[in-house]
C-alpha cells in the first residue's frame, strides 16, 4: 500500500504534513495552553476540523445527487478539552445553511442524517460527544 501523506517533526512542537497527490501541506503547532505557540492548527484542532469537513463532504455528495445547492454553507466549530488525560471531550459544530435555501423537512432529515454517520464521526471514540446543530434561514429580515 502506498503512503498518501509525507510528514516531518521540524522541531519546537512544530510539524509538517504533505498530502503526496496534491502536494498540499499542513502545519501544526502545540497550542500555547500545551507548551506551543499556537501560531497554527493543533493536531486536536485537525480532528476537529476534519469532523466538520467530512459531515459538508458527506452531505455535498447527497446534495449533488438530489439536485440540492449547498454552497454557501458554513460551519463553526468548537473544541472542549479534558486535561487527565489531555484529550478531546467534546466537538461542537453549527452548521449554518444560506439565506433563501428552502429544504423540505425530508431534505433536512436526509442531511442531518448523512453528517451524524460520515466516516469521522463513525471513527472517533463514542467518549467524544459530538453536538452537532443545524440552522436553516429560509429569509432574514430587519427593521430600524
Amino acid at each position: 500500500m502506498k503512503p498518501q501523506i509525507k510528514s516531518t517533526y521540524q522541531g519546537n512542537l512544530r510539524t509538517e504534513a504533505v498530502h503526496l497527490a496534491s502536494k498540499n501541506e499542513i502545519v501544526t503547532d502545540a497550542p500555547i495552553d500545551n507548551n506551543g505557540r499556537g501560531e497554527a492548527f493543533s493536531p486536536t484542532d485537525l480532528v476537529c476540523a476534519a469532523l466538520g469537513s467530512c459531515m459538508a463532504t458527506i452531505m455535498g455528495i447527497i446534495a449533488q445527487r438530489e439536485n440540492i445547492d449547498l454552497q454557501g454553507l458554513t460551519w463553526e466549530t468548537t473544541k472542549i478539552m479534558t486535561n487527565s488525560p489531555r484529550r478531546i471531550a467534546e466537538i461542537h459544530i453549527t452548521f449554518t445553511f444560506p439565506f433563501g435555501q428552502k429544504l423540505s423537512d425530508k431534505e433536512k432529515q436526509k442531511l442531518e442524517n448523512v453528517a451524524r454517520s460520515c466516516p469521522v464521526a463513525l471513527s472517533l471514540s463514542e467518549e467524544i460527544k459530538q453536538e452537532i446543530c443545524f440552522q436553516y434561514f429560509i429569509e432574514y429580515s430587519c427593521t430600524a
